[in-house]
């Protein structure tokens, strides 16, 4: 299968739906601390997941990365650590302001980082403002910020509307400035993600070819450059862990001994002089770490799907990832009542912003579309008859 502009949309739809899910799971998780699980879900999400869906999609795919250029696997890495700290900041901006407003401050920098500087760099963006197509995908793009900026004056009216008992119902740890500090560090950072990808187009190719030859199609060929810059995340995140459950003394919570006092979750009768938590808590807790980290990567697993059938604009791919993760963000919000008691005017602006997102993706998705069926003479090459056959 080729270029397919649309179904890519689709694709980078589902790799929001699990980017905005992957969250909740976090939900069910009792007595551990955010360095617990944050790790214990990094491990799923940015370790053996990857390298198991990459190895059973992508034939050889240890010489596959041997092969890469070195300086290919070194900037996947090296930005796929700037990520990392853009990761685990997103995951504390959840944390003190919750889906509904967090999300668009990071997803918003995040997008605007993350979409346009790729193809400045590369010097793409000559040709991009000078199509019909490109222009397209670029108003696409301009709909997708507006849409997030009407997700952002919505969260801010929720702010100013709820009570500080009324936020933290929903968010219990509600902190304004903190969360607002945070996103904005989180947003610029998470752009690196998209830095990582494009710097792993030669890895990506030398498996093409590998899928082309045993398969026929390239549907997975950006899976191996998913695994060396998510161990690049897996490097940042996994410092910044260790050093918490060190700072915290909370390294035991993953052989279940609480750091706080005992509560009913805990089991009756000390072992070895330290209340546990009972089996099943220790159970759901792993069960629902893991499956936060495996939807976590679900999206990026979905987002390199629809990368390979964006067409030539590619980098647009970034753009369709960002709104569709508040696009289902939102809806989160709205399933876990984040927006209970909020005003009408509230909750008007949420929704355009979701109209607003929606319509983005179908633009871009249009400009792409445009992008792939643009004749020779549309693009300015003029193809020679003798060449034509």
């Amino acid at each position: 299968m080729g270029v397919n502009p649309f179904l890519g949309v689709v694709y980078h739809w589902l790799g929001g739906l699990s980017s905005a899910s992957c969250y909740v799971p976090f939900r069910g998780i009792k007595r551990w601390s955010w360095e617990t699980y944050w790790l214990v879900q990094g491990i799923f999400s940015w370790i053996l997941v990857p390298l198991l869906l990459a190895s059973l999609l992508v034939p050889n795919l240890f010489p596959i990365l041997h092969a890469a250029p070195r300086s290919s696997l070194y900037y996947s890495y090296f930005w796929g650590c700037m990520w990392g700290i853009g990761g685990l900041t997103c995951g504390l901006s959840i944390r003190y302001l919750g889906f509904a407003l967090g999300y668009p401050l990071v997803i918003g920098l995040c997008t605007v980082f993350g979409t346009l500087m790729p193809p400045i760099f590369s010097g793409e963006i000559h040709a991009i403002l000078h199509q019909t197509s490109g222009q397209t995908i670029l108003a696409g793009i301009g709909v997708c910020v507006l849409g997030i900026f009407f997700s952002g004056l919505a969260g801010r009216a929720k702010e100013n509307e709820l009570t500080k008992e009324q936020k933290q119902e929903s968010v219990e740890e509600f902190h304004y400035g903190k969360g607002i500090a945070v996103s904005i560090l989180s947003g610029v950072m998470s752009a690196c993600f998209a830095y990582g990808l494009a710097s792993g187009k030669p890895i990506a190719e030398i498996a093409k070819v590998q899928l082309l030859e045993h398969h026929g199609a390239d549907l997975w060929q950006n899976l191996p450059v998913l695994v060396v810059v998510l161990w690049g995340g897996f490097t940042t995140n996994f410092i910044w862990c260790l050093i918490l459950l060190a700072r915290n003394r909370s390294a035991a919570q993953l052989i279940g001994i609480p750091s706080s006092a005992p509560t009913p979750a805990d089991d009756e009768h000390p072992v070895s002089g330290h209340v546990r938590l009972k089996s099943d808590v220790m159970l759901m807790n792993y069960s629902m770490a893991a499956l936060a980290g495996i939807l976590w990567y679900f999206q990026f697993f979905f987002y390199s799907m629809g990368e390979t059938r964006m067409g030539k604009y590619d980098f647009s791919s970034w753009t369709l990832h960002m709104a569709s993760i508040i696009i289902f963000a939102t809806i989160w919000g709205f399933a876990l009542k984040e927006w209970r008691g909020t005003s009408f005017r509230a909750r008007g602006l949420v929704t355009v912003g979701l109209i607003l997102l929606i319509a983005s993706t179908i633009v871009v998705g249009y400009g792409n579309y445009i992008k792939a069926n643009e004749s020779p003479v549309q693009l300015g090459r003029i193809t020679p008859p003798s060449s034509q056959h």
